[in-house]
């Protein structure tokens, strides 16, 4: 069963209940982040029965620029007063200070997380304040090719087992993946060789995740970065997966080299 890379958590202090899919998904396999790795790490927020509640990570890659998945677009899609942005918290809904949003633009060509182009770009309504513990990521050239003996990382809030939220105080999880490219990875999920119009795994995917070590649910819109030549490049968004953490099934990525020239567009 296909599970769309949401979760909402519970927040502190409130009766807001947990809300989960029939197929949970989650950072599978990872360890809780250190105070101060991955500072581009942010909680997009949705105003839900009252409260400002985590739907999706992201990634901050400029001062006024948010990246993350189309996806969790699906309601309200460009009502910019539904979202707010926290960045970079070990603990989720400690101590938050929500940033507002100006715009949010999602890829003109995205119309389900299956067929691709699931990315978006949320606009602040002023730039945050670069810290040691909060910093932008860098985004690669389109003519990057991320490989499978890199070193690379997922990072959310997602639940930590099949039906087992994160529990408080919700801190950040990570965990580390291999990249497999989108044929392979297509390869992978059919068991069979496909022609091109079959293909489930597009060439603007890429793939990332083991037997064990994956991420899903909560998740979505959050980074996977990679170590090339001693800088961290964000090499994709996650976006979708099947089974999380199940044989041949790694989860499947929006991948940033497809879009990075239509990102830096909107930017500038």
């Amino acid at each position: 069963m296909f599970c769309l890379l949401l979760l909402t958590l519970p927040l502190l202090g409130n009766s807001v209940p947990i809300v989960q899919d029939e197929s949970e998904a989650k950072i599978v396999g990872g360890d809780a982040a250190q105070e101060g790795e991955w500072p581009w790490q942010i909680s997009l927020r949705k105003k839900l029965s009252g409260s400002w509640k985590h739907i999706c990570g992201g990634s901050l890659i400029h001062p006024t620029w948010i990246l993350t998945a189309a996806h969790c677009f699906n309601s309200a899609k460009n009502d910019t007063s539904c979202f707010m942005i926290q960045l970079r918290k070990q603990n989720l809904y400690e101590d938050d200070h929500l940033v507002p949003l100006e715009e949010i633009i999602i890829h003109p060509n995205y119309t389900h997380f299956f067929l691709g182009f699931d990315l978006a770009l949320l606009k602040l309504q002023s730039p945050v304040q670069l810290t040691e513990t909060i910093q932008t990521i860098m985004l690669p050239e389109a003519s990057q090719i991320f490989t499978r003996d890199m070193e690379c990382w997922v990072t959310g809030w997602g639940n930590i087992a099949e039906g087992v939220p994160l529990p408080s105080p919700y801190t950040l999880r990570k965990v580390q993946v291999s990249l497999m490219d989108a044929l392979t990875c297509d390869q992978e999920y059919t068991q069979r060789s496909v022609r091109e119009s079959e293909r489930m795994i597009l060439d603007n995917m890429i793939c990332a995740g083991e037997t064990g070590k994956d991420s899903c649910q909560g998740d979505s819109g959050g980074p996977l970065v990679c170590n090339v030549q001693d800088s961290w490049l964000q090499a994709g968004i996650v976006s979708w997966g099947l089974d999380c953490g199940a044989p041949h099934r790694p989860g499947v990525y929006t991948l940033v080299t497809a879009f990075v020239d239509w990102i830096n567009q909107q930017i500038q």
